[in-house]
């Protein structure tokens, strides 16, 4: 036999062990990715990375205005409906689902944070400050909603899940269980120690002429007032409270078919938006009649829509759809004079600001998110507030400001500031997020801390592939090399 088929069939069945190890590690991680949509762990993974929105900001002596362009290839302004299916028996559509929501019934949202400084987290690293532990809603690792539900806090604010919070309102930063007391929490109120979050809904605000406004703090909360909306629901006779007024729209209810084509145009809300009105705005409510011939397929809207009051109600609005973008403007009071839910700004003033987009029928933390930025009242700063003292802001003379929003992932403070992130030290020292990150990578990155677990599985798998070939591609060549026969020395021959 030959040196070379010496070794080769030495060698075989190693070689062949080290072929079976790479294909046992190979095919899973070919056929089954570690990077992948799993509803289950709540993991929906956006085909585009980023997105593009531009801005404009003006103000006179008494209120503050935005411009928002937002471009979207399948615009939503339906949200949330009833659907008669016969018998008596009215089924939900339009719940936030893992991703986008299948019938389309789900509206585009453009929401911001807004500081003045009392927030001082907010400015260097953004939303990611409110997004404060695993256990957030819609997270892998979501908080269930019993043991929400009996938090001395929560519970009986009605609250069952976990949503954005402020780390200096819990005793352990990253544990929403250890909300602070009710008078710590009123004194970092006091303090302006919240976010105030102008939240602009397609569907739930928008048909009326409004925005809702919120604010972060211990949790996402309303402002106070009443809100511009409303469950249309019964809960006695499981059926919707209200239904369209058919002298001023010519139905009854909607059609499941026209629906699903989006045959109710964004700009004819009276036949889509269902309008409890008054003085204020013109209603198309009726009370629901039980005893109407109603058909398999009508369509009533689960969310009724009313003029919004006190603190609440403070920010007007007016989105259209055309053009391939969202053209949406929000005014509100330069000051509302509700220092507790609301951040005032002022001529000559400079606040920092983040953004974020639903878009495609997506809700909950499906969305992109902005950097946090600076906003100038006539100052210097990422945002530029032009004042004028024309009947209406000069948009035409104005320059767009460009946003580049990213996918978030789940990425949570409580992680961002331990050990296990690399650029924690760099947090540690006060370095802002903008400071050796882009939106690309930051988005690259949110998608793989997902997947943190899996990731590391397949590293110490390939390492120990790898070592196992090395250590038994040198076991082969020892077995197999040649057995040379030695002459005998002296010693040996004399013996």
């Amino acid at each position: 036999m030959t040196l070379r088929r010496h070794l080769l069939a030495a060698t075989a069945p190693y070689i062949g062990f080290v072929a079976l190890m790479f294909l046992l590690i190979w095919v899973p991680n070919t056929f089954e990715p570690v990077i992948r949509n799993d509803p289950a762990r709540n993991i929906d993974i956006p085909k585009d990375l980023l997105h593009e929105m531009r801005v404009k900001v003006a103000y006179n002596d008494e209120e503050v205005f935005f411009r928002f362009e937002l471009p979207t290839e399948e615009p939503a302004w339906y949200h949330d409906y009833w659907i008669y299916e016969g018998e008596g028996k009215w089924r939900r559509q339009g719940r936030s689902p893992v991703g986008r929501e299948p019938e389309l019934m789900y509206e585009d949202r453009i929401s911001f944070f807004l500081d003045d400084g009392h927030v001082p987290e907010f400015g260097k690293w953004g939303g990611f400050v409110t997004v404060s532990g695993r256990e957030m809603r819609f997270f892998s690792e979501e908080a269930s909603q019993r043991e929400v539900r009996e938090h001395p806090h929560l519970g009986p604010r009605g609250v069952s899940d976990v949503r954005k919070w402020l780390p200096e309102t819990r005793e352990d930063p990253h544990d929403w269980r250890t909300i602070k007391s009710e008078q710590e929490l009123a004194e970092l109120r006091r303090d302006g120690y919240f976010l105030d979050l102008w939240h602009w809904r397609a569907h739930r605000s928008n048909p009326i002429g409004w925005s809702d406004d919120q604010y972060i703090q211990d949790y996402r909360w309303s402002d106070e007032g009443r809100g511009p909306y409303t469950t249309n629901w019964d809960e006695e006779e499981q059926r919707p409270t209200y239904m369209f007024d058919q002298e001023k729209t010519g139905q009854h209810a909607m059609r499941l078919e026209k629906v699903r084509e989006q045959a109710y145009g964004q700009q004819d809300y009276m036949r889509y938006a269902l309008i409890l009105g008054n003085e204020e705005i013109e209603g198309n409510a009726a009370i629901f009649d039980p005893n109407h011939d109603w058909q398999v397929g009508d369509v009533i809207p689960r969310r009724l829509l009313r003029v919004p009051a006190g603190s609440r109600g403070a920010i007007r609005a007016n989105g259209i759809f055309r053009d391939g973008a969202w053209l949406v403007d929000l005014w509100r009071a330069l000051d509302t004079g509700s220092p507790l839910d609301d951040k005032a700004v002022h001529h000559r003033g400079t606040y920092q600001i983040a953004f974020a987009a639903h878009i495609l029928a997506t809700g909950s933390r499906w969305h992109y998110v902005s950097f946090p930025m600076t906003l100038g009242l006539e100052r210097d700063a990422d945002i530029r507030a032009v004042r004028f003292d024309e009947a209406a802001p000069p948009w035409h003379r104005m320059e767009w400001t460009d946003i580049k929003l990213f996918y978030p992932g789940q990425i949570d403070w409580s992680h961002l500031i331990s050990e296990a992130h690399a650029g924690a030290p760099y947090i540690a020292k006060g370095i802002p997020l903008r400071d050796g990150h882009d939106e690309w990578t930051l988005a690259q990155y949110a998608v793989q801390s997902q997947f943190r677990k899996e990731i590391r599985r397949q590293w110490a798998q390939t390492l120990f592939a790898l070592v196992g070939a090395v250590f038994l591609f040198g076991v082969a060549v020892r077995i197999a090399e040649p057995r040379h026969a030695y002459p005998a020395s002296d010693e040996e021959e004399s013996q």
